[in-house]
């Protein structure tokens, strides 16, 4: 969406720009098509005519990680700094699919590095987090690739991650348990050599400010 700004249009900064590869959607459209015939259903009655289209462009955006970069975005914003104290983004939201039944979980990502001479934009912690979560993932996997791409781009003194999530192939089917949350964590350097620093991270994500 664009508005004027002292008469010339610019972005607000709220336009989602989607992009679709043409031939990944007719492939996908194809046989998303398949799938609601054989569960059953009439693909071509008025509300499930354009399902197939949508769902194939649905499914890329929801998968686009696997054509991004997160050592390019941690690259992308790093500065020299001395700053050796504890850098923490928590609360980042996260929304993935898990691949053993293609449903989706979602939570949190508590992200914390110590620099050692580099720091990186605080925005990019967070598309860190997005670039793995949108794949078809396992949160164990999740939390050690957060982990591992930013301790390899900026070299730090250490990272620490926690992943906190609800999986829905957990709620809505198989177990069926409603209120099950998920928590992993995965360290490096300072944070698994040092307790008192682990211990410090951990009190800091639970909390609040006021």
């Amino acid at each position: 969406m664009k508005i004027k700004v002292n008469g010339t249009q610019v972005d607000d900064g709220y336009a989602r720009i989607d992009q679709f590869n043409d031939e990944a959607t007719n492939a996908l459209a194809k046989n998303y098509k398949e799938i609601l015939g054989a569960i059953g259903e009439d693909p071509e009655r008025e509300g499930l005519q354009d399902t197939p289209v949508r769902v194939a462009k649905a499914m890329q955006f929801l998968t686009q990680g696997y054509h991004q970069s997160a050592d390019e975005i941690l690259s992308s914003a790093k500065f020299k700094e001395d700053y050796r104290h504890m850098v923490i983004v928590k609360d980042i939201e996260l929304y993935s699919m898990c691949e053993h039944h293609m449903i989706p979980f979602f939570g949190k990502a508590h992200v914390a590095y110590i620099p050692n001479g580099y720091i990186t934009g605080l925005s990019k912690i967070a598309r860190v987090v997005d670039v793995f979560a949108r794949r078809l993932q396992v949160q164990e996997r999740l939390t050690n690739q957060i982990r591992d791409s930013i301790q390899n781009s900026l070299d730090p003194l250490g990272v620490a991650v926690v992943v906190e999530a609800r999986h829905m192939c957990m709620q809505m089917r198989g177990i069926q348990k409603q209120n099950s949350v998920t928590t992993t964590s995965a360290f490096t350097g300072a944070f698994l050599e040092k307790e008192a620093t682990r211990e410090e991270f951990i009190h800091l994500i639970g909390s609040k400010l006021s």
